[in-house]
């Protein structure tokens, strides 16, 4: 008996400790298990997540891309095809008719040449006014400074057309009514209060100890723009010189109230592609996906400094 009474606490003592030991294990297994499930949740919630974002960037890429591509298969229609009723997507029969008529008309050459002195020289403008105006902005912080990036925004949102009549009115006042040289100041007017502003940000980005670096070494201000700024924000200038070129190179009303026949730009020319019975939409599409290669031939080219200007302010430090 005392043999047995001895036995009984130690072997209660063991299955004290077989029990504590068996409660911490099923916590432990617990715990993994709502682990694993935590996560498997957050992998679904990813997984809808991006599958969403998926189909919001392709219904995004139809919107946007199925007029153009409605009028590149409008371009390669019969006449009859471009005005059948109801109007089909595919050309029934492919023909490259209309692009022999478009770029057979006269001036049509004419037209893209001035087209592109015109966004030429607007683009230029833009960026030798913008770039000078933006350093002095952020790097000075004057009120003066802030309240002129503000009036230039705002100089933005005035109708294009109280702007165009007095310009053309004063360019032709002055003997350069219908030449490239009024047009691509009367586009800069539209391109730089936005060159400006995408200017101000990109130079917000570069720290200013590159330039007190650059003075040290013995630079002037200007020096240390030039050498050391520049340089830097080459992609933001890509990305402010794209929105300039296509400010130019899209403008309708201006090229239509300041030019007649010396200096007509494409758009213009399209406008005008008109028959007994109508618009000529074979020709008018034809031309207009030609007119749209060389903007998206600049685009390609200048993809990287693209996505290296717009990702300039991403990391500070």
């Amino acid at each position: 008996m005392r043999v047995a009474e001895r036995t009984r606490p130690d072997a209660g003592k063991a299955a004290a400790v077989t029990a504590g030991s068996s409660v911490p294990s099923t916590t432990h297994e617990g715990g993994r298990k709502r682990r694993g499930v935590n996560r498997e949740g957050l992998e679904a919630g990813r997984r809808s997540t991006r599958t969403i974002l998926w189909i919001l960037l392709a219904a995004a890429m139809v919107l946007y891309g199925f007029p153009f591509l409605y009028l590149l298969f409008t371009s390669f229609k019969t006449p009859i095809d471009t005005i059948a009723v109801p109007p089909t997507v595919l050309p029934k029969e492919w023909t490259l008719e209309n692009y022999v008529n478009a770029l057979g008309r006269s001036g049509v050459v004419a037209s893209f040449i001035n087209s592109i002195q015109t966004a030429i020289i607007s683009t230029l403008l833009s960026l030798v006014l913008a770039i000078p105006a933006a350093y002095g902005i952020t790097r000075y912080k004057t009120p003066s400074g802030r309240v002129f990036i503000m009036a230039a925004l705002v100089t933005r949102m005035v109708p294009p057309v109280a702007i165009g009549i007095p310009l053309a009115s004063m360019m032709a006042s002055v003997g350069m009514a219908d030449t490239p040289i009024a047009l691509s100041i009367a586009h800069t007017t539209i391109s730089l209060p936005l060159s400006i502003w995408l200017m101000s940000s990109f130079f917000e980005a570069v720290p200013r100890d590159l330039e007190e670096a650059a003075t040290v070494d013995g630079c002037s201000r200007l020096g240390a723009l030039w050498r050391v700024v520049i340089p830097v924000v080459s992609g933001g200038i890509a990305v402010t010189a794209i929105f300039a070129f296509l400010a130019s190179w899209n403008e309708f009303l201006f090229a239509l109230l300041m030019t007649a026949i010396r200096s007509q730009t494409t758009p213009v020319v399209i406008a005008n592609f008109q028959t007994q019975f109508g618009l000529d939409w074979g020709s008018m599409t034809a031309l207009a996906a030609v007119y749209s290669i060389p903007v998206i031939l600049l685009t390609l080219l200048l993809q990287r400094k693209i996505v290296a200007g717009m990702t300039l302010g991403a990391v500070k430090g």
